[in-house]
């Protein structure tokens, strides 16, 4: 007997929206009208978004990418014989031999694009809860010190110690704390936390579980961000599945061990990706920024000791238990160690997910993954780190991706998300959308960030009218200084950074219009 020709189609939200479920509908379609045995693999996207829908045929020599493939070109792909990975205008080779992935460090990310999602057995067959089996037989502290020694920081954007959060928990005395991952991704050009939760959910599912066993929590609750809802889907799957062969529940394999995990969705509000508001949300109330202190650490989710980290932080944690502390640490430079999953956007020819150690140069990232831009012009100008980083200018494309280096240039990498713009784009638009933005996602608690902003906005407008142009220039910079010294949290704080990197590098966007 044959086996099913094993055909993989990718199932992220990003293929979904271009086609990928015709696409798969159409290969099993016409491989029974040609009376072809095939199995259809939805995994998760390699992250080359201009080659989706990708397609990957299984062959002896390895797996043969071709892409993008619509639905219509299905047929003309069997004819040519792709189901033995032949020659066609769509083919791209072994995928991985393609050179925007094969330059890549994917640890984090190793299993996306190559298992089944939902599978507790195809996880564990390619290394999965190796981590969770190491730290299963360690000490609490001892697993807090392996995160510490690995230099692992916050991916969510504050790029705080992960360890130092953990040790606080560990030694804060409570009969219940908890594990809270921040899932509420709502940056501009950010998406690896969605790739990560649709195409190893299990990965998040066992980071936290290794961090409630790190720390003495038996509860943890993901905080899903309601625009995700195949992210949903996938995570509430993957759950249940772990509940059933035992990775969760009273008895985490075997070990006595106690942690349970749910899902929870947000409404909509971005300030809950700030962990206060978030912890407000979770316990149902609205959405607002606390006071600090009390730090989460100490009286978190309902007045508990209660460790908040962000998606990839807690899905990096399981390769560090599974190859230690000092595997992980000896990538990256200075204090910024591991890889990081940057996500290409905006004006690129090649948009998508790249995963590299700190220590490469923007401008690599812009031309030698990204492509140059989409249209073909100069790039003028990158955001990086959501609507609240900075805008870089051309002359600081060589800075090296590194959380010190960016800091020293008044940008900052926080999530990882880059947004490239040609020389069409105008600095004062994006300077008042910084402002539009701040005051439609204010949760209105502190005055400087939820009055300052709307001023922001009527501001930026008299100068675009040309408007007594220098004074109001003047009072926008006084207005930043107002919102960045007297904000309650960053969404208030680092709203100035875009507008102020835009009228230091982009002065002549903000002259008088005729």
């Amino acid at each position: 007997m044959s086996l099913a020709l094993r055909i993989h189609v990718s199932r992220d939200a990003t293929s979904l929206a271009l086609g990928a479920d015709a696409t798969a509908c159409a290969i099993a379609t016409e491989a029974a009208a040609r009376g072809i045995a095939v199995d259809i693999v939805r995994n998760g996207s390699r992250g080359m978004f201009w080659l989706e829908p990708l397609v990957e045929v299984t062959t002896p020599t390895g797996r043969i990418a071709y892409g993008p493939v619509k639905a219509r070109d299905v047929a003309a792909l069997f004819d040519a014989g792709f189901a033995s990975g032949a020659a066609h205008a769509l083919r791209q080779g072994r995928t991985d031999e393609i050179g925007y992935f094969k330059r890549q460090e994917r640890l984090t990310f190793a299993r996306v694009g190559l298992t089944d999602p939902l599978s507790v057995g195809d996880y564990v067959a390619h290394g999965g809860f190796r981590g969770l089996i190491n730290a299963l037989a360690m000490a609490p502290a001892d697993i807090v010190a392996a995160v510490t020694d690995s230099g692992l920081r916050g991916r969510g954007g504050a790029a705080f110690p992960t360890g130092i959060k953990w040790k606080t928990v560990l030694g804060t005395e409570s009969a219940q704390k908890y594990i809270v991952c921040n899932a509420d991704e709502g940056d501009s050009g950010t998406y690896s936390d969605r790739m990560l939760m649709e195409g190893d959910p299990l990965c998040l599912v066992e980071g936290m579980t290794i961090a409630g066993i790190a720390v003495g929590a038996t509860q943890g609750y993901i905080y899903l961000r309601s625009e995700y809802p195949h992210a949903h889907r996938a995570l509430t799957a993957a759950i249940a599945n772990a509940y059933a062969a035992n990775w969760l529940g009273a008895d985490v394999h075997g070990s006595g061990r106690h942690f349970d995990l749910e899902v929870r969705l947000g409404a909509g509000a971005y300030i809950c990706g700030e962990e206060t508001s978030l912890l407000d949300s979770l316990e149902g109330k609205r959405g607002q920024v606390r006071f600090k202190p009390p730090l989460p650490a100490i009286k978190g989710l309902f007045g508990q000791p209660t460790v908040i980290n962000n998606v990839i932080s807690l899905a990096s944690v399981p390769t560090i238990l599974d190859h230690g502390a000092t595997f992980y640490r000896d990538y990256g430079v200075g204090r910024s160690r591991g890889t990081l999953p940057i996500q290409l956007a905006g004006n690129l020819k090649h948009p998508g997910l790249v995963e590299k150690a700190f220590g490469l140069t923007l401008r690599e990232l812009l031309y030698d993954y990204g492509g140059g831009s989409y249209s073909g012009r100069p790039i003028r100008a990158v955001q990086v780190g959501g609507p609240l980083g900075a805008y870089m200018p051309e002359s600081q494309f060589d800075t090296v991706l590194d959380y010190e280096a960016f800091a020293a240039i008044g940008a900052m990498v926080g999530h990882g998300g880059i947004v490239a713009f040609d020389d069409t784009v105008d600095l004062l638009e994006q300077a008042r959308y910084a402002m539009e933005f701040c005051a439609v996602e204010s949760c209105g608690k502190c005055t400087p960030c939820r009055i300052g902003s709307t001023r922001g906005v009527e501001v930026i407008d008299r100068i675009r009218a040309g408007i007594d142009r220098e004074r109001n220039v003047a009072l926008l910079q006084d207005l930043c200084n107002t919102m960045r010294f007297g904000s309650l949290c960053a969404l208030g704080g680092l709203t100035p950074d875009p507008v102020r990197s835009a009228m230091e590098y982009f002065s002549e966007d903000f002259e008088v219009r005729v």
